[in-house]
């Protein structure tokens, strides 16, 4: 075991039982955990203790103290438990190959910090595709609820800001589906709508006009599946990318069906699309009520759909939220930055003013949805 952590705190006594602090009082208190082996340390803490730093920067009142195969773990009574809890957690997730690096080892603490008595090992060990040396899994507890009611129902909204995975694991069910024969095509589509800008004349022909718009879902596919494999399919129609625009008129049967960008529909856009909806057949949909690009005075499709479909039997709606962001950490300090601000923004405009701009703005408040129906059987609130 590297003495990276030993070199930092004072050294355990030769017995490895552990003790207190030298000014300790009360109130604090000192736990031991005895690993079999300086294999299964190194496993659990990561390479040079990096999994132990970020646990020191959650937790700036415990201290650590290393020796051998014996980890001391001393601080205040009501934090020492679930620091063992989470020891434990890790050490779970070593015992089904899980390689504990620096991002695991932040995603399991800051789960943990936020609900400490989880059990997440079955969350981030739960696989649902592996491809080119990468496995896709849930990283988070409402990621979790999301894959799951994707594998219970026939429609799943997937309501969130950018970085909560709600594309990504979609995609990945949609392969994972059609690889167990449980589909026999996928079906990719996205409202072609600019995001804020007005981009002119695209030269070219329809296709590569559209294929800026639905550049992010090939992005996703190329991730998953041998890129050399998805032109074939796509030609054989195994694989489809089409704007929205092109499933009027449809029925799309034995099929898995993701709408991206949903948001950007408009409420008869919406209605169109769920209505193809066939025999063997599942749709996820999937936006970010806090990212519309309509233009003002158009209600989002998905931001009314919920009102509407909430209590029909088949249709989950999850919500994720910047707690479940898992690109880079300054990302999630950005949407929960921009929700403080909306939040504050709102509280400044008058009754009167935020009922006649309700469903015009192009910025709403994302907590408005995740209260909006509490009841919900799948409605992951925050």
């Amino acid at each position: 075991m590297p003495e990276t952590t030993a070199s930092r705190h004072e050294q355990l006594p030769e017995s490895g039982t552990g003790r207190q602090f030298p000014h300790s009082v009360d109130g604090t208190r000192t736990e031991v955990v005895h690993f079999s082996s300086t294999e299964q340390m190194v496993a659990t803490l990561g390479a040079e203790d990096e999994g132990l730093r970020i646990v020191e920067g959650l937790y700036p009142s415990v201290a650590f103290l290393a020796r051998g195969n014996v980890l001391s773990i001393s601080g205040p009574s009501a934090v020492v438990p679930r620091i063992m809890h989470l020891m434990e957690e890790a050490r779970g997730m070593v015992a089904r190959h899980t390689t504990m690096n620096a991002a695991v080892w932040e995603q399991l603490a800051t789960m943990l910090k936020a609900r400490p008595e989880t059990s997440v090992v079955d969350i981030l060990t739960q696989d649902i595709l592996s491809s080119r040396g990468r496995t896709i899994r849930p990283k988070t507890l409402n990621q979790k609820s999301y894959v799951d009611a994707i594998d219970r129902n026939t429609v799943v909204f997937g309501i969130g800001p950018a970085g909560t995975g709600k594309t990504y694991l979609a995609m990945a069910k949609a392969v994972q589906a059609l690889q167990r024969k449980d589909v026999s095509r996928i079906i990719l589509t996205r409202p072609a709508v600019e995001a804020g800008e007005r981009l002119g004349f695209l030269p070219g022909t329809l296709n590569d006009k559209i294929d800026p718009y639905l550049r992010p879902l090939y992005d996703a596919l190329h991730d998953m599946m041998d890129p050399e494999t998805i032109p074939r399919l796509m030609a054989a129609g195994t694989i489809e990318v089409a704007p929205l625009a092109y499933m009027r008129g449809r029925t799309l049967n034995d099929a898995f069906i993701i709408l991206d960008e949903a948001q950007n529909t408009t409420p008869e856009q919406m209605k169109m699309f769920l209505t193809r909806l066939g025999f063997g057949s599942k749709i996820v949909v999937t936006g970010d009520i806090t990212q519309v690009d309509l233009p003002v005075g158009t209600r989002s499709g998905l931001r009314v759909v919920e009102e509407i479909l909430l209590d029909v039997d088949d249709i989950s709606f999850s919500i994720l939220d910047a707690t479940d962001v898992v690109r880079h950490r300054l990302v999630g300090a950005i949407v929960s930055a921009y929700n403080d601000w909306d939040e504050a923004h709102d509280t400044l405009v008058s009754p009167q003013t935020a009922a006649g701009d309700a469903h015009t703005r192009s910025t709403p408040n994302h907590q408005h949805v995740a209260a909006a129906h509490p009841n919900s059987k799948d409605h992951h609130s925050r």
